[in-house]
């Protein structure tokens, strides 16, 4: 059986400012408008034979994100790995295959991460019962993608000497510069490396055993100390953070005698960066690739993202333009990849605009400040049918909440921090509510419908830390 992995600790910082710390590249919708970049990795499963439940390994910050995501899917019990922190990749699969053994004996894990494209995936299921032939061999199979372009954002992987259904790996080669990467294409003897690899979790653990042990013991210990919480699995943190950064490729895969590679061609992207993006959506006479509301004269071979304004171009050429509620990036496309030097300037100002969008997501939905000041605050909220936010209480500031679509449930004390009487009652549009300062109180949605409300606070400070919860649905303290 087919257990398959998918990665979703990636931050996406290439694709910013749609893609933010606190909600990366593959909890967008992309490439297909209604699904995200994880949700089309799911769907991919449904092509491979003998693949079961997903397993999924993200961090902390991200875990409502993936169980929301999966669920939209309908997806069942999936399993849910939490990293204490980001240890890369080779950490990373050590859990999923120490959780793998415990669930499915004799797994074999099908790694995908969470932010590619793979367009045609029936080549894509057919590379991997491909793979499949030589991971029951105890073989540790990557799987590489027929070059079309000499491309320098990618790693490469030169094939040695066939072997069945693929080649052994002669060398991994790390992005090289574009005389360099001309020389790979031309040759034929190289692959791009998509980071997808297909072998049995034994195998996998083994192969760390003996190239670096110091990995697997300390994933082991942490392992060891895991706890079960909802559909998630969090990891030991205090033995976790111990284990040292390394990436599968540089742990095993360049060691190991038994790596292997087999190509395919299901027309792949990892959508790195705002120029893959637009070679996958580049289409018409002038070759622009365009999203959301915008309007062009003269205007050719571009990307233009819009998202809250109407954005117009005129009169210009190879130009990357995405513009959000709080962020205008305009970049060359030839330079696209070093959009993340903006973020790691962003993160080194102390800017928020690297980390988070002005809608914050939350496990029962979402929010948007609309205004602040310093005495007042007002927000949408938007709340998930059936769900609910904490019993909490705020000693800093009184909150007005006025039902603008849907049903809100409210549940309410008589009294500063009163636990002792508290009432509920439902809210329908049009209708408000007051919570006094230090009044212990809940919303949650009981309809089918999301519910969206406008939320004035009032009070002498108005930051999310002034927040005393006494219970919580999701876990939180």
């Amino acid at each position: 059986m087919i257990f398959p992995v998918i990665l979703s600790g990636g931050s996406g910082s290439r694709l910013w400012p749609v893609s933010r710390e606190h909600y990366p590249k593959q909890f967008l919708n992309l490439h297909k408008p209604d699904f995200s970049l994880l949700q089309e990795a799911a769907q991919r499963l449904s092509n491979v034979a003998e693949a079961g439940t997903p397993l999924i390994v993200c961090n902390e910050e991200h875990r409502f994100l993936v169980a929301e995501q999966l669920h939209q899917l309908g997806v069942s019990s999936p399993h849910i790995i939490l990293e204490p922190c980001a240890r890369n990749t080779a950490p990373a699969l050590a859990l999923a295959a120490l959780a793998a053994e415990q669930l499915t004996p004799n797994a074999e894990l099908l790694v995908m991460p969470a932010d590619h494209v793979i367009k045609d995936e029936e080549l894509f299921a057919a590379a991997v019962a491909q793979g499949r032939f030589l991971a029951q061999q105890n073989k540790l199979v990557t799987f590489g993608i027929t070059p079309n372009s000499p491309h320098t954002g990618y790693g490469y992987i030169k094939c040695g000497e066939a072997n069945g259904e693929g080649f052994a790996v002669s060398a991994f080669v790390e992005k090289p510069d574009i005389e360099r990467a001309k020389i790979y294409f031309e040759s034929g003897e190289y692959l791009w490396n998509s980071g997808i690899f297909l072998f049995k979790a034994t195998a996998y653990l083994e192969a760390l055993r003996k190239h670096a042990p110091d990995i697997i013991e300390v994933c082991e210990r942490a392992f060891a100390g895991r706890k079960e919480d909802l559909d998630f699995l969090r990891i030991d943190s205090s033995t976790f953070t111990q284990c040292r950064n390394e990436s599968i490729d540089y742990a095993v895969m360049e060691h190991t005698q038994d790596a292997m590679v087999v190509p395919m061609d299901p027309g792949w992207s990892d959508i790195g960066a705002w120029d893959a993006l637009y070679d996958l959506k580049a289409e018409g006479i002038d070759n622009n690739a365009l999203l959301g509301d915008v309007m062009l004269h003269n205007t050719r071979n571009s990307l233009i993202h819009s998202e809250s304004r109407l954005v117009a171009a005129v009169g210009v050429e190879n130009l990357v333009i995405v513009e959000t509620a709080d962020a205008v990036l305009v970049a060359d496309r030839r330079h696209a990849q070093a959009t993340k030097q903006i973020v790691n300037a962003l993160n080194a100002a102390g800017r928020k605009e690297a980390q988070s969008h002005q809608r914050i997501y939350r496990p029962w939905g979402s929010y948007q400040t609309l205004v602040l000041t310093s005495s007042f605050q007002v927000k949408e909220i938007v709340v998930t049918p059936g769900a609910k936010l904490s019993l909490q209480m705020h000693h800093h500031r009184a909150e007005h909440w006025v039902v603008v679509k849907g049903t809100a449930k409210v549940t309410q004390g008589e009294g500063h921090g009163d636990l002792s009487n508290l009432k509920s009652f439902l809210l329908s549009e049009d209708e408000s509510t007051y919570i006094p300062l230090g009044t212990v109180h809940r919303l949650e949605n009981p309809g089918v419908i999301p519910l969206h409300l406008i939320e004035v606070q009032t009070g002498s400070y108005l930051g999310e830390n002034d927040i005393v919860r006494y219970n919580d649905e999701y876990g939180r303290e």
